[in-house]
Protein backbone atom coordinates (compact mmCIF):
# COMPACT_ATOMS: atom_id res chain seq x y z
CA UNK A 1 0.00 0.00 0.00
CA UNK A 2 1.44 3.21 -0.92
CA UNK A 3 3.04 5.19 1.62
CA UNK A 4 1.31 8.13 1.94
CA UNK A 5 -1.26 6.11 4.53
CA UNK A 6 1.20 5.57 7.41
CA UNK A 7 -0.32 6.79 10.55
CA UNK A 8 2.44 5.41 12.60
CA UNK A 9 2.25 6.51 16.06
CA UNK A 10 4.21 9.95 16.49
CA UNK A 11 5.00 11.38 20.04
CA UNK A 12 4.48 14.87 20.32
CA UNK A 13 6.84 17.28 21.95
CA UNK A 14 5.78 20.36 23.87
CA UNK A 15 8.22 22.43 22.11
CA UNK A 16 10.90 21.47 19.40
CA UNK A 17 14.36 20.09 20.46
CA UNK A 18 17.48 21.33 18.25
CA UNK A 19 18.36 18.51 15.47
CA UNK A 20 21.84 16.64 15.61
CA UNK A 21 23.16 14.85 12.61
CA UNK A 22 22.53 11.54 14.41
CA UNK A 23 18.50 12.43 14.73
CA UNK A 24 19.17 12.96 10.75
CA UNK A 25 20.90 9.54 10.65
CA UNK A 26 17.85 8.24 12.68
CA UNK A 27 18.30 3.99 13.56
CA UNK A 28 16.09 0.81 12.34
CA UNK A 29 13.26 1.96 14.67
CA UNK A 30 12.62 5.01 12.29
CA UNK A 31 11.76 1.90 9.24
CA UNK A 32 10.97 -1.38 11.29
CA UNK A 33 8.05 -2.27 12.44
CA UNK A 34 8.33 -5.43 15.03
CA UNK A 35 10.48 -7.84 12.26
CA UNK A 36 13.61 -7.81 11.65
CA UNK A 37 13.40 -8.20 7.45
CA UNK A 38 15.16 -10.97 6.19
CA UNK A 39 16.74 -10.42 2.79
CA UNK A 40 15.02 -12.31 -0.49
CA UNK A 41 16.92 -15.51 -0.61
CA UNK A 42 18.35 -16.04 2.40
CA UNK A 43 15.60 -18.67 3.55
CA UNK A 44 14.73 -21.27 1.00
CA UNK A 45 11.49 -22.76 0.19
CA UNK A 46 9.56 -26.10 1.11
CA UNK A 47 10.87 -27.25 -2.19
CA UNK A 48 14.32 -26.56 -1.25
CA UNK A 49 14.34 -23.82 -3.74
CA UNK A 50 15.25 -19.97 -2.82
CA UNK A 51 13.11 -17.91 -1.54
CA UNK A 52 12.71 -14.34 -3.11
CA UNK A 53 9.38 -12.80 -1.96
CA UNK A 54 7.04 -11.10 -3.69
CA UNK A 55 9.25 -10.47 -6.78
CA UNK A 56 13.12 -12.06 -7.60
CA UNK A 57 16.54 -11.14 -9.42
CA UNK A 58 14.62 -12.23 -12.66
CA UNK A 59 11.97 -10.03 -12.68
CA UNK A 60 11.83 -5.86 -14.12
CA UNK A 61 11.20 -4.64 -11.07
CA UNK A 62 14.01 -5.62 -9.39
CA UNK A 63 15.87 -4.31 -12.14
CA UNK A 64 14.01 -1.58 -11.65
CA UNK A 65 14.38 -0.72 -8.10
CA UNK A 66 18.12 -1.79 -7.48
CA UNK A 67 19.75 0.39 -9.81
CA UNK A 68 21.01 2.87 -7.79
CA UNK A 69 19.23 5.82 -9.21
CA UNK A 70 16.10 4.40 -7.34
CA UNK A 71 17.99 4.99 -4.37
CA UNK A 72 17.82 8.78 -4.91
CA UNK A 73 15.03 9.13 -7.17
CA UNK A 74 11.76 6.87 -5.90
CA UNK A 75 11.13 9.15 -2.88
CA UNK A 76 10.49 12.22 -5.55
CA UNK A 77 8.45 10.19 -8.26
CA UNK A 78 6.32 8.36 -5.37
CA UNK A 79 5.30 11.73 -3.81
CA UNK A 80 4.33 13.91 -6.31
CA UNK A 81 2.31 10.87 -8.21
CA UNK A 82 0.13 9.96 -4.88
CA UNK A 83 0.04 13.84 -4.64
CA UNK A 84 -2.73 14.01 -7.48
CA UNK A 85 -4.99 11.19 -6.45
CA UNK A 86 -7.16 12.47 -4.26
CA UNK A 87 -8.38 9.82 -1.96
CA UNK A 88 -4.79 9.48 -0.76
CA UNK A 89 -4.49 13.11 -0.49
CA UNK A 90 -7.85 13.29 1.68
CA UNK A 91 -6.70 10.87 3.81
CA UNK A 92 -3.34 12.59 4.66
CA UNK A 93 -5.70 15.75 5.62
CA UNK A 94 -7.59 13.76 8.01
CA UNK A 95 -5.39 11.13 9.46
CA UNK A 96 -1.26 12.04 8.25
CA UNK A 97 0.36 12.71 12.14
CA UNK A 98 2.58 15.29 10.55
CA UNK A 99 -0.79 17.36 9.99
CA UNK A 100 -2.27 16.32 13.67
CA UNK A 101 1.05 17.79 14.92
CA UNK A 102 0.74 20.91 12.79
CA UNK A 103 -2.32 21.47 14.14
CA UNK A 104 -1.40 20.92 17.51
CA UNK A 105 1.54 23.49 16.90
CA UNK A 106 4.67 21.11 17.17
CA UNK A 107 4.81 20.39 13.16
CA UNK A 108 8.87 20.78 12.20
CA UNK A 109 10.88 20.34 9.27
CA UNK A 110 12.80 17.53 11.36
CA UNK A 111 8.63 15.51 11.25
CA UNK A 112 8.85 15.93 7.35
CA UNK A 113 12.30 14.81 7.20
CA UNK A 114 11.29 11.89 9.14
CA UNK A 115 8.24 11.17 7.17
CA UNK A 116 9.45 11.47 3.90
CA UNK A 117 12.43 8.77 4.77
CA UNK A 118 10.13 6.41 6.81
CA UNK A 119 7.36 6.12 4.31
CA UNK A 120 9.37 4.69 1.17
CA UNK A 121 12.25 2.89 3.63
CA UNK A 122 9.40 0.75 4.97
CA UNK A 123 8.46 -0.65 1.78
CA UNK A 124 11.70 -2.01 1.11
CA UNK A 125 10.77 -5.44 3.01
CA UNK A 126 7.79 -5.74 0.69
CA UNK A 127 10.05 -5.39 -2.77
CA UNK A 128 12.74 -7.62 -1.74
CA UNK A 129 12.51 -9.45 1.40
CA UNK A 130 11.36 -13.05 1.51
CA UNK A 131 7.96 -13.96 1.64
CA UNK A 132 7.32 -13.66 5.48
CA UNK A 133 8.74 -10.58 5.28
CA UNK A 134 6.62 -9.24 2.43
CA UNK A 135 3.42 -10.71 3.96
CA UNK A 136 4.27 -9.11 7.96
CA UNK A 137 4.77 -5.69 6.30
CA UNK A 138 1.73 -6.19 3.71
CA UNK A 139 -0.06 -7.25 7.49
CA UNK A 140 1.21 -4.63 9.39
CA UNK A 141 0.18 -1.95 6.70
CA UNK A 142 -3.37 -3.37 6.42
CA UNK A 143 -3.90 -3.11 10.04
CA UNK A 144 -2.62 0.66 10.19
CA UNK A 145 -4.71 1.82 7.19
CA UNK A 146 -7.66 -0.37 8.60
CA UNK A 147 -8.98 3.11 10.32
CA UNK A 148 -8.85 5.31 7.63
CA UNK A 149 -12.30 6.60 6.30
CA UNK A 150 -14.36 9.21 5.25
CA UNK A 151 -16.62 10.75 3.49
CA UNK A 152 -15.67 13.54 1.91
CA UNK A 153 -12.60 13.10 -0.37
CA UNK A 154 -12.97 16.85 -1.28
CA UNK A 155 -15.34 19.79 0.09
CA UNK A 156 -15.08 21.57 -3.35
CA UNK A 157 -16.42 18.24 -5.01
CA UNK A 158 -18.78 16.20 -3.15
CA UNK A 159 -19.80 14.34 -5.69
CA UNK A 160 -17.00 12.06 -5.24
CA UNK A 161 -18.23 10.61 -2.01
CA UNK A 162 -16.14 8.83 0.49
CA UNK A 163 -12.69 7.06 1.10
CA UNK A 164 -11.55 3.79 2.62
CA UNK A 165 -8.21 3.15 2.70
CA UNK A 166 -8.41 -0.44 2.62
CA UNK A 167 -11.00 -0.72 -0.13
CA UNK A 168 -10.12 -2.57 -3.08
CA UNK A 169 -10.03 1.39 -5.21
CA UNK A 170 -8.06 2.57 -2.96
CA UNK A 171 -5.01 -0.11 -2.42
CA UNK A 172 -4.75 -0.03 -6.49
CA UNK A 173 -3.99 3.37 -6.31
CA UNK A 174 -2.30 3.01 -3.81
CA UNK A 175 -0.21 0.36 -5.12
CA UNK A 176 0.31 1.65 -8.94
CA UNK A 177 0.88 5.60 -7.60
CA UNK A 178 4.09 3.68 -5.91
CA UNK A 179 5.19 0.97 -9.25
CA UNK A 180 4.37 2.77 -12.15
CA UNK A 181 6.05 6.34 -10.64
CA UNK A 182 8.88 4.26 -9.93
CA UNK A 183 9.28 2.54 -13.92
CA UNK A 184 9.14 6.66 -15.00
CA UNK A 185 11.68 7.64 -12.64
CA UNK A 186 14.22 4.92 -14.02
CA UNK A 187 13.47 5.32 -17.88
CA UNK A 188 14.21 9.03 -17.36
CA UNK A 189 17.49 9.21 -15.56
CA UNK A 190 18.55 5.30 -14.61
CA UNK A 191 22.02 5.46 -16.42
CA UNK A 192 23.73 2.74 -17.24
CA UNK A 193 27.20 2.96 -17.67
CA UNK A 194 27.75 5.15 -20.05
CA UNK A 195 24.31 4.52 -21.51
CA UNK A 196 22.30 7.54 -21.47
CA UNK A 197 18.35 6.49 -19.72
CA UNK A 198 15.78 5.43 -22.37
CA UNK A 199 12.41 4.26 -22.31
CA UNK A 200 12.19 -0.23 -22.07
CA UNK A 201 11.17 -2.11 -24.57
CA UNK A 202 7.42 -3.02 -24.47
CA UNK A 203 7.34 -6.10 -23.48
CA UNK A 204 9.73 -5.00 -20.35
CA UNK A 205 6.95 -2.43 -19.24
CA UNK A 206 4.18 -5.15 -19.48
CA UNK A 207 6.46 -7.34 -17.63
CA UNK A 208 6.97 -4.89 -15.00
CA UNK A 209 3.07 -4.12 -15.06
CA UNK A 210 2.40 -8.41 -14.78
CA UNK A 211 4.68 -8.59 -12.25
CA UNK A 212 3.29 -5.84 -10.05
CA UNK A 213 -0.13 -7.58 -9.79
CA UNK A 214 0.65 -10.11 -7.40
CA UNK A 215 1.68 -7.12 -5.05
CA UNK A 216 -1.64 -5.03 -5.67
CA UNK A 217 -3.27 -8.20 -4.67
CA UNK A 218 -0.93 -8.69 -1.49
CA UNK A 219 -1.84 -5.24 -0.59
CA UNK A 220 -5.85 -5.86 -1.65
CA UNK A 221 -6.63 -4.79 -4.93
CA UNK A 222 -9.32 -6.58 -6.72
CA UNK A 223 -7.55 -9.71 -8.60
CA UNK A 224 -9.78 -9.41 -11.66
CA UNK A 225 -9.04 -5.58 -12.08
CA UNK A 226 -5.41 -5.28 -11.71
CA UNK A 227 -3.28 -4.33 -14.90
CA UNK A 228 -1.32 -7.01 -16.46
CA UNK A 229 0.00 -4.69 -18.95
CA UNK A 230 0.52 -0.71 -19.80
CA UNK A 231 -2.54 -0.78 -22.30
CA UNK A 232 -4.43 -2.07 -19.15
CA UNK A 233 -2.93 0.54 -17.19
CA UNK A 234 -3.88 3.10 -19.02
CA UNK A 235 -7.75 2.27 -19.32
CA UNK A 236 -7.52 2.12 -15.51
CA UNK A 237 -6.14 5.64 -15.32
CA UNK A 238 -9.17 6.32 -17.63
CA UNK A 239 -11.81 4.85 -15.46
CA UNK A 240 -10.69 6.59 -12.38
CA UNK A 241 -9.66 9.61 -14.61
CA UNK A 242 -12.24 11.93 -11.94
CA UNK A 243 -9.86 10.97 -8.75
CA UNK A 244 -6.40 12.34 -10.33
CA UNK A 245 -7.19 16.19 -10.78
CA UNK A 246 -6.08 19.19 -9.64
CA UNK A 247 -7.75 20.62 -6.40
CA UNK A 248 -7.73 23.67 -4.42
CA UNK A 249 -9.84 22.43 -1.85
CA UNK A 250 -9.34 19.02 -1.32
CA UNK A 251 -6.36 19.70 1.83
CA UNK A 252 -8.84 22.14 3.36
CA UNK A 253 -9.78 21.10 6.72
CA UNK A 254 -13.58 19.67 6.92
CA UNK A 255 -13.75 21.44 10.14
CA UNK A 256 -12.19 24.83 9.73
CA UNK A 257 -11.90 25.28 5.95
CA UNK A 258 -8.49 26.08 6.08
CA UNK A 259 -5.78 24.35 4.41
CA UNK A 260 -3.65 22.10 6.31
CA UNK A 261 -0.60 22.82 4.11
CA UNK A 262 -1.06 26.28 5.00
CA UNK A 263 -0.83 25.65 8.69
CA UNK A 264 2.20 23.57 8.35
CA UNK A 265 4.11 26.24 6.74
CA UNK A 266 2.81 28.30 9.48
CA UNK A 267 3.68 25.91 12.03
CA UNK A 268 7.11 25.02 10.53
CA UNK A 269 8.33 28.61 9.86
CA UNK A 270 7.22 29.00 13.98
CA UNK A 271 9.13 26.18 14.95
CA UNK A 272 12.49 26.44 12.63
CA UNK A 273 16.02 27.16 14.10
CA UNK A 274 19.29 26.41 12.29
CA UNK A 275 19.18 23.03 13.20
CA UNK A 276 16.49 22.21 11.29
CA UNK A 277 18.55 23.12 8.07
CA UNK A 278 20.08 19.97 8.86
CA UNK A 279 16.42 18.32 7.89
CA UNK A 280 16.15 20.62 4.72
CA UNK A 281 18.93 19.74 3.33
CA UNK A 282 17.63 16.11 3.26
CA UNK A 283 13.94 17.28 2.18
CA UNK A 284 15.55 18.64 -0.77
CA UNK A 285 17.55 15.67 -1.73
CA UNK A 286 15.15 13.50 -1.95
CA UNK A 287 11.81 15.93 -3.16
CA UNK A 288 12.18 19.80 -3.73
CA UNK A 289 15.78 19.67 -5.16
CA UNK A 290 14.21 17.18 -8.06
CA UNK A 291 10.34 18.15 -8.10
CA UNK A 292 10.04 20.03 -11.48
CA UNK A 293 12.35 17.22 -13.42
CA UNK A 294 10.60 14.56 -11.59
CA UNK A 295 6.75 15.81 -13.00
CA UNK A 296 8.83 15.76 -16.61
CA UNK A 297 9.45 12.27 -15.68
CA UNK A 298 5.67 10.81 -15.12
CA UNK A 299 2.87 11.20 -17.63
CA UNK A 300 1.76 14.69 -18.89
CA UNK A 301 -1.60 13.55 -17.32
CA UNK A 302 -0.28 14.14 -13.95
CA UNK A 303 1.92 17.34 -14.69
CA UNK A 304 -1.09 18.77 -15.61
CA UNK A 305 -3.39 17.32 -12.38
CA UNK A 306 -0.45 19.52 -10.02
CA UNK A 307 -2.06 22.67 -11.62
CA UNK A 308 0.85 23.38 -14.29
CA UNK A 309 -0.68 25.20 -17.45
CA UNK A 310 -0.39 23.07 -20.79
CA UNK A 311 3.03 25.12 -21.55
CA UNK A 312 4.56 24.43 -17.96
CA UNK A 313 3.99 20.92 -18.80
CA UNK A 314 5.84 20.78 -21.80
CA UNK A 315 8.04 22.84 -20.12
CA UNK A 316 8.56 20.12 -17.31
CA UNK A 317 9.29 17.50 -19.95
CA UNK A 318 12.09 19.36 -21.65
CA UNK A 319 13.44 20.27 -17.50
CA UNK A 320 13.87 16.42 -17.40
CA UNK A 321 16.07 16.03 -20.09
CA UNK A 322 18.51 18.88 -19.20
CA UNK A 323 18.57 16.95 -15.43
CA UNK A 324 19.74 13.81 -17.21
CA UNK A 325 23.61 15.37 -16.22
CA UNK A 326 22.81 15.76 -13.37
CA UNK A 327 20.74 12.94 -12.34
CA UNK A 328 24.27 10.60 -13.55
CA UNK A 329 26.20 12.47 -10.80
CA UNK A 330 23.67 11.89 -8.53
CA UNK A 331 23.91 8.03 -9.00
CA UNK A 332 27.90 7.96 -8.92
CA UNK A 333 28.64 5.18 -6.32
CA UNK A 334 29.88 8.35 -3.98
CA UNK A 335 26.96 10.02 -4.37
CA UNK A 336 24.35 7.02 -3.58
CA UNK A 337 26.58 5.78 -0.83
CA UNK A 338 26.73 9.10 0.97
CA UNK A 339 22.43 9.17 1.14
CA UNK A 340 21.17 5.26 1.03
CA UNK A 341 21.50 5.26 4.52
CA UNK A 342 20.23 8.35 5.24
CA UNK A 343 17.06 8.03 2.49
CA UNK A 344 16.47 4.08 3.14
CA UNK A 345 17.49 2.97 6.94
CA UNK A 346 19.94 0.19 8.18
CA UNK A 347 17.47 -2.69 6.99
CA UNK A 348 16.96 -0.86 3.61
CA UNK A 349 20.23 -0.34 2.87
CA UNK A 350 21.10 -4.02 3.65
CA UNK A 351 18.12 -5.30 1.73
CA UNK A 352 19.33 -3.12 -1.11
CA UNK A 353 22.30 -4.37 -1.26
CA UNK A 354 21.61 -8.36 -0.82
CA UNK A 355 19.24 -7.35 -3.62
CA UNK A 356 21.98 -6.38 -6.03
CA UNK A 357 24.25 -9.22 -5.64
CA UNK A 358 21.49 -11.72 -5.55
CA UNK A 359 20.58 -10.46 -8.86
CA UNK A 360 24.54 -10.43 -10.42
CA UNK A 361 25.08 -13.71 -9.46
CA UNK A 362 21.60 -15.03 -11.10
CA UNK A 363 21.61 -13.04 -14.40
CA UNK A 364 24.94 -14.53 -14.26
CA UNK A 365 24.03 -18.33 -13.74
CA UNK A 366 20.64 -17.22 -16.29
CA UNK A 367 21.65 -14.59 -18.96
CA UNK A 368 18.78 -15.83 -20.94
CA UNK A 369 16.95 -13.71 -18.55
CA UNK A 370 17.75 -10.40 -19.68
CA UNK A 371 16.37 -12.10 -23.73
CA UNK A 372 13.59 -11.03 -24.71
CA UNK A 373 10.10 -13.64 -25.29
CA UNK A 374 11.10 -13.60 -28.48
CA UNK A 375 14.77 -14.17 -28.26
CA UNK A 376 15.35 -16.09 -25.38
Amino acid sequence: MGTIYDITETHEEPAPKPITDADVQGDERRWRRGYVPVAAGETTKADGTPDYGVFGPDTVVWEVFTHPAMVIFHHAAQKLAQDVYLPIQAAVRDYEPLNKKARAGVFTLFDAMERVTRGAGMHVPLWLGDTATAEHMASWLHKIHTPLKGDVIDSGRPELGGYDAVSTRETLWATYTEMHPMLCAYEAFAWNGWRAPKRLPAWKRDKFMDESANYAILHGADPDEVPHSMAELDALYAKYAEFFAHSETVQNQLDTGESILDVSARVGKKNWDKTQSKALKVIFVAILGMELPMLGALPRPYRLAHGLSPAKATWAAIVAKLFVPVAWFMQRPRFERKWIRTLWGPDGQRLIDSARKVRAEYLAAHPETLKSPQHA
